[in-house]
């Protein structure tokens, strides 16, 4: 799997595209002022006990006060308390908390009255974005991120990614970490650690170890409300998680953000610092590797799949609700079952890319095609899973239900991307919109073929506008001889002045118009 990273920055933000095989299947936009992003450490203040949500909101700085659940306090809070308390009072200045008397752990069945009180000042750690109408999560159980470990204050556990399967490998990564591990903090092991030395976990270690001696200064002249510590870019948090040998090409369109990324990838992995390229031509950049082309065809309420099906993808405040459809072109009219199957199948893929690409969280109800065959349904659910195993949200996939609907939960973190995929109407002044003009062409030649190779028409006629007549035949290799050349039957094209830019139809020998 070849993977690729298009940045584009412009004015109000930094827009981030990741395609694997050429194709999108995530989207960032990390805006100039991102405050309020996952895992942003704030100084926060409590202005409310809630004993019958037993949570606390917490002022954050954000037009809404953010929420704080006991269960998101985490089990070493008292020593996070004492210790913000002792660096205020500046009478504490240990930053590697090797003298430091860590508080015994709060009961995971307690009250958060017998916690938090009114105006107490917390570091906090955002979990989940603003979303909606609502403020920030929030969570007081802190941990620093790194490329290999996480650094987790006040515990001494070493945890260890279960996606690392070998029991040999496992116990030499927490033999590695027990040794270069500080006092009185706690490490995650992460998957990507695996077959790395001594000489790289520790690198990242002392990374991380220099992150908490900044957040731990901080405390101490941060005013209330305020952010202590910020999480790392949106692109290198991406390259953080997800840098490998698949990586062939990280392309940048601004010469700060260039060097940025260009610095960060020479220090987590030298070798990959080759594939960290300046963009410099005049064509913006997202059009010229076809990532606008893919974002105006992925997002939008219908999704259009390869054979001809399509999905119908609804939002709501609760849920997501996904229809699949197999349209008007079936692969096999015999063999109802095994035509709903392949849909089925081709729509499971897309929407494993759909919840990546848009992030969408929460409950996703999936409507497939009705299959009566046990042995498919089982089928389909295990495709479904296999095609959710890149997804790095945590999620959950119940099996088909007895009306054939799956439900998927999937963490929400950030508010999900939503993109406009329809243009103003250049016919009606704007009152009305039309689908997007980059994907004309796409359209016209799905049905084209449908319309020569399915229906087996001849001597058909396209009827177009002016303009699209002209793109149609200028050169001396032209669109219109490539279709020749391809389907062995010459198209007439038709100028048809009172047309708008992107209506088109068909007609067949006779004049008559062929419907779609």
């Amino acid at each position: 799997m070849v993977k690729e990273l298009i940045i584009d920055s412009a004015p109000n933000g930094v827009t981030i595209a990741l395609l694997q095989d050429k194709q999108l299947v995530e989207l960032h936009t990390e805006h100039v002022n991102n405050n309020y992003a996952v895992g942003d450490i704030y100084l926060g203040r409590i202005k409310k006990i809630m004993p019958g949500l037993n949570a606390a909101f917490v002022d954050v700085g954000y037009e809404k006060d953010a929420f704080l659940h006991y269960l998101d306090l985490g089990p070493q809070v008292q020593s996070l308390i004492k210790l913000t308390k002792i660096i205020k009072n500046g009478s504490y200045k240990d930053r590697l908390l090797n003298s430091f008397r860590p508080e015994e752990d709060i009961i995971k069945s307690g009250k958060i009255s017998e916690v938090l009180s009114r105006n107490m000042l917390l570091p906090v750690q955002i979990a989940k974005e603003p979303i909606s109408t609502k403020g920030p999560r929030l969570s007081s159980d802190l941990s620093i991120a790194g490329r290999f470990v996480v650094l987790v204050p006040f515990s001494e556990a070493i945890s260890i990614s279960k996606k690392i399967k070998s029991n040999t490998e496992r116990s030499r990564l927490k033999k590695i970490v027990e040794g270069i591990k500080p006092k009185n903090f706690g490490v995650i092991i992460r998957t990507v650690s695996e077959g790395k030395g001594v000489a790289e976990l520790q690198k990242d270690l002392l990374d991380l170890i220099d992150r908490w001696e900044t957040l731990f200064k901080r405390i101490e002249t941060t005013e209330p409300s305020k952010k202590i510590l910020g999480e790392m870019g949106r692109a290198s948090t991406i390259l953080r998680d997800l840098l490998n040998a698949d990586f062939t090409n990280i392309h940048v369109n601004d010469p700060a953000i260039y060097e940025e990324v260009r610095s960060y990838v020479h220090d987590i992995s030298p070798e990959l610092e080759r594939i960290v390229k300046q963009y410099k031509h005049r064509e913006p950049i997202f059009e010229h590797f076809g990532v606008e082309k893919q974002i105006k065809t992925s997002f939008g309420r219908t999704v259009n799949l390869a054979g001809g099906a399509y999905l119908v993808i609804e939002h709501t405040e609760a849920l997501h609700v996904i229809d699949v459809n197999s349209g008007n072109r079936t692969a096999n009219q015999e063999n109802q079952e095994d035509n709903a199957f392949q849909v089925n199948k081709e729509a499971a893929r897309e929407i494993a890319r759909q919840l990546r690409l848009r992030d969408m969280g929460g409950i996703v109800v999936i409507d497939f095609i009705d299959m009566h065959k046990p042995v498919n349904r089982k089928e389909l659910f295990d495709y479904l899973k296999e095609q959710m195993v890149l997804d790095r949200a945590r999620h959950t996939i119940l099996p088909p239900s007895k009306f054939g609907l799956v439900q998927i939960t999937r963490q929400r973190v950030r508010p999900e991307m939503n993109i406009v995929t329809n243009e103003k109407c250049p016919a009606c002044d704007g009152t009305g919109e039309i689908k997007a003009s980059i994907v004309l062409m796409d359209d016209i030649e799905n049905n084209l073929s449908f319309i020569l190779n399915e229906q087996n028409e001849k001597n058909i006629t396209l009827c177009v506008h002016p303009y699209i007549e002209a793109y149609i035949k200028k050169g001396l290799i032209s669109l219109r001889m490539k279709w020749f050349f391809h389907y062995s039957k010459w198209i007439k094209v038709k100028a048809m002045p009172s047309y708008y830019l992107t209506e088109f139809h068909f007609l067949n020998a006779k004049g008559e118009e062929i419907k779609l």
